[in-house]
C-alpha cells in the first residue's frame, strides 16, 4: 500500500509541543469532598454579599458546585466523590453509620462529574433533609465516630489508581474545630488516637487531606483544637492557616480554587549530568493560552463518545485486511520498504532526556532566543534518589559564576537545544513570591532568527516625533499605566461566553450567565480629570489646535484599491444583461471572473465555489 511520504515518516506523537497545553491522564487528580452534614453547619450564618444570611452547609455545597462547573471545563480528566458525614442516612461501600455518598445512576461513586451529576447536586439543599438527614455523629456515651468512618469511606474511594500517576486528594468541609469536645476522658483520647492514625494511614498511601475551615463572624476556628495535628501543621505554618474572624463566601471559594489549581507536573524527564550521573526533573508549564476544548463526536441516540477506528480493505475481495507490517515509498522506480521498527528507528533522533553539554555567561543569552513560552524545572527524588542534592548544588554554582546551561532536548519529531537559566527563590513578607528552580528556554535555529526588515517611505524625510510629542506621550502613558499589571487579571471574554454558553446548555439552565468584559476600557477611570487633561494636551500637540477628529479620516493605500477595484468592477458588471442571463440559466456558463464582477460591484462576498457564486448572484436578484 502505497502512502503519502509525509505520513510514512510523520512521527507517531507529532506535534507533542501540545502536551504543555492539553490536560493528560497521567496528571489527574482524584478529589474526595468530605462535607460536614451535622446540625451546626446548618443552624450557623454567615453574612452574604445580598445582606442576606447563608449557612455554612449552604456555603460549603456552593462553593463544591462552582469548582465541579469550572472542573469540568478546565480539568476534564479529573475525578470527584462527595461525601457527607454526621448523616441520619448511611450510603457507602463499606456500610459505615452516618456517611453518605452523594452520586446519580450511570455513574461511579469516583468518576468525572457529568452534567446530571452538577445539575441534582445544585438542588441537594431542598431535598437533603428528607433524603439524607442531619444528626451530630460523635455524642457522648456512644462509640461512633462518624469523622473516623468519613476517612475510611474517603481512602477507600481514593483506592482506584496509582499515586504515581494521579494526586489524591480529600478536602474537608466543617465549622467543628473540636469534633470530640463532647466527650470526656479515655472515650475521646480512644477516638481521638484511632482518627489521627486513620489519618497517617492515608496519607502513607499517598493521599493529601487538606481543611477547609468555617467560622462564625463573632468566632475564630481553632485549628489548634485537633485538625492541626492531623494534617500536620506546626509553627509558622500553623500562624499563616488560622482564618480569619469573619470569613465571607468570596474567601472560601478563592481558598478552594487555590487549593484546586494546583501547579501540575507536565513530564517527568532525565537529566543527564555526566555519563553515569542523571537526576529526575519535573517539568511545569507556567503560562500557556487558553483555548476552547477539542470537538468530541458523540453517538446521536446514546450521547456517548465515538471512538474512530481505520481498517483496511482488500481491492480484489473486498476482505478486511491487518493492517501491513511493511511500509514503502517509491524512489527512482523502486519501492523502497520498512518495517514499523525500521521507521521508528529512523524517526528517533534523540530519546527524549535532558543532556548537559556545557555552560555559557549569561550575557550570551538574548531575549530574541527565546522563540516560545519556557518551561520550568524543579528536582525530584520520587524515582532517582539524591535528585535534589545534586540539583542544588548545580543551581548554586550557575547563580554564583552567573552562567546558564546549555543542553540537548526533544522528542523525536522536534529535538532542540535549551537553555537552563537558573531562578534564585524570592521571599517577601507575605511568603514565596517565586520560587528557586531553572527555566527551560528553547533556542533558536539559524533559520528562526530572520534579519528585520525595515520600511522605507517614497520620500527622503520620514516623520520623527519631536521631543515634546515624545514627552507628552510620555504623561499620557504614565497617566493611564496599569500597577503591577500580569496576564492573569484579565479573563477572555470570547472563552468565559463560550462554556456560559455550554453550562447553560448542559444543565438546562434558563438565565444565561452574565459574562463580564474585563478587557473593556476603564470608562470611569479615561474620564479622570487628570488623564483627560493629558489626553488633550497629547492631540494638542500631534494635530495642533485646527483638528478636526471626524473629518481628518487618512484612507489607507488598501481601501483605495478596493475602492478602485469596485468602481471598475461596476463599470465592467453594466456590460452584462444579468437579469436576462439569469433567466435563460445561462449563468453556469460564464467564468468565476465575470460572477466576481456583480460580486463586486454589489458590495457582496466573491469567496467560495462556482455554484456558491451564482446562488448568491440570484438570491441578491430575488430569483
Amino acid at each position: 500500500m502505497e502512502l503519502d511520504p509525509d505520513d510514512v515518516f510523520r512521527d507517531d506523537d507529532e506535534e507533542s509541543d501540545n502536551e504543555f497545553y492539553q490536560e493528560h491522564e497521567a496528571t489527574k487528580e482524584y478529589v474526595v469532598y468530605l462535607v460536614d452534614a451535622s446540625p451546626k453547619m446548618f443552624s450557623t450564618t454567615c453574612p452574604a454579599e445580598d445582606q442576606t444570611d447563608e449557612t455554612h452547609f449552604h456555603i460549603a455545597v456552593s462553593c463544591i458546585a462552582q469548582s465541579l462547573k469550572t472542573q469540568i471545563i478546565n480539568r476534564l480528566y479529573d475525578e470527584v466523590a462527595i461525601c457527607f458525614f454526621n448523616t441520619r442516612k448511611k450510603k457507602n461501600l463499606q456500610d459505615l453509620n452516618a456517611v453518605f455518598v452523594f452520586n446519580v445512576a450511570e455513574r461511579e461513586q469516583l468518576d468525572r462529574p457529568t452534567a446530571r451529576f452538577i445539575k441534582e447536586f445544585d438542588h441537594i439543599e431542598e431535598s437533603f433533609e428528607k433524603e439524607i438527614g442531619s444528626q451530630y455523629g460523635i455524642v457522648s456515651g456512644s462509640r461512633e465516630n462518624s469523622l473516623y468512618n468519613a476517612l475510611w469511606v474517603a481512602q477507600g474511594l481514593l483506592r482506584k489508581g496509582s499515586s504515581k500517576t494521579a494526586d489524591k486528594r480529600i478536602l474537608l468541609f466543617t465549622n467543628e474545630d473540636d469534633p470530640f469536645g463532647s466527650i470526656k476522658g479515655a472515650a475521646k483520647n480512644d477516638m481521638t488516637r484511632t482518627t489521627m492514625q486513620r489519618a497517617k494511614d492515608a496519607q502513607d498511601l499517598g493521599i493529601s487531606i487538606e481543611l477547609l475551615p468555617l467560622s462564625p463572624p463573632d468566632e475564630e476556628f481553632k485549628v489548634s483544637h485537633f485538625y492541626a495535628d492531623m494534617i500536620g501543621l506546626e509553627g509558622d505554618d500553623l500562624a499563616l492557616f488560622m482564618p480569619s474572624a469573619g470569613q465571607k463566601l468570596e474567601d472560601m471559594k478563592d481558598q478552594l480554587r487555590k487549593r484546586m489549581f494546583s501547579k501540575r507536573i507536565v513530564k517527568r524527564i532525565s537529566f543527564i549530568i555526566a555519563n553515569g550521573l542523571s537526576i529526575e526533573l519535573n517539568t511545569y508549564a507556567l503560562i500557556r493560552p487558553t483555548v476552547p476544548g477539542a470537538i468530541t463526536w458523540l453517538d446521536s441516540v446514546t450521547n456517548h463518545p465515538l471512538k474512530t477506528e481505520r481498517s483496511f480493505i482488500c481491492a480484489d475481495t473486498g476482505a478486511l485486511m491487518q493492517e501491513p507490517a511493511k511500509r514503502f515509498q517509491p524512489y527512482k522506480g523502486e519501492n523502497i520498504k520498512f518495517s514499523v521498527q525500521e521507521l521508528s528507528e529512523i524517526k528517533r533522533v534523540s530519546t527524549g532526556h535532558l543532556r548537559l553539554h556545557g555552560f555559557k555567561p549569561l550575557s550570551y543569552l538574548k531575549d530574541y532566543h527565546n522563540l516560545r513560552p519556557s518551561t520550568f524545572v524543579f528536582p525530584s527524588d520520587k524515582e532517582v534518589v539524591g535528585s535534589t542534592c545534586t540539583f542544588i548544588a548545580l543551581h548554586r554554582s550557575m547563580l554564583r559564576l552567573k552562567r546558564f546551561a546549555v543542553a540537548f532536548y526533544g522528542n523525536p519529531s522536534n529535538p532542540r537545544l535549551v537553555a537552563l537559566v537558573a531562578q534564585d527563590e524570592i521571599v517577601r513578607a507575605g511568603g514565596q513570591v517565586e520560587p528557586p528552580g531553572m527555566h527551560m528556554i528553547y533556542l533558536p535555529y539559524s533559520d528562526d532568527i530572520r534579519p528585520v526588515e525595515e520600511l522605507h517611505s517614497d520620500t527622503d524625510a520620514v516623520p520623527r516625533a519631536s521631543d515634546d510629542e515624545v514627552k507628552k506621550a510620555a504623561a499620557l502613558m504614565k497617566r493611564i499605566d496599569l500597577k503591577d499589571f500580569s496576564v492573569c487579571q484579565f479573563a477572555n471574554p470570547s472563552l468565559q461566553r463560550h462554556y456560559a454558553v455550554l453550562q447553560a446548555l448542559a444543565l438546562e439552565e434558563d438565565d444565561m450567565p452574565e459574562i463580564k468584559d474585563e478587557t473593556v476600557p476603564d470608562e470611569e477611570g479615561m474620564a479622570r480629570p487628570g488623564v483627560v487633561k493629558a489626553i488633550e494636551e497629547f492631540k494638542l500637540s500631534v494635530y495642533g489646535d485646527n483638528y478636526d477628529e471626524e473629518g481628518d479620516v487618512k484612507v489607507s493605500e488598501a481601501s483605495r484599491k478596493r475602492k478602485a477595484a469596485t468602481e471598475n468592477a461596476a463599470k465592467e458588471c453594466a456590460n452584462y444583461d444579468w437579469a436576462d442571463l439569469a433567466d435563460k440559466g445561462k449563468l453556469k456558463e460564464m467564468t468565476v471572473q465575470e460572477l466576481k464582477l456583480y460580486l463586486m460591484a454589489h458590495n457582496l462576498s466573491t469567496t467560495g465555489r462556482k455554484e456558491t457564486l451564482i446562488s448568491r448572484i440570484l438570491t441578491h436578484m430575488g430569483k
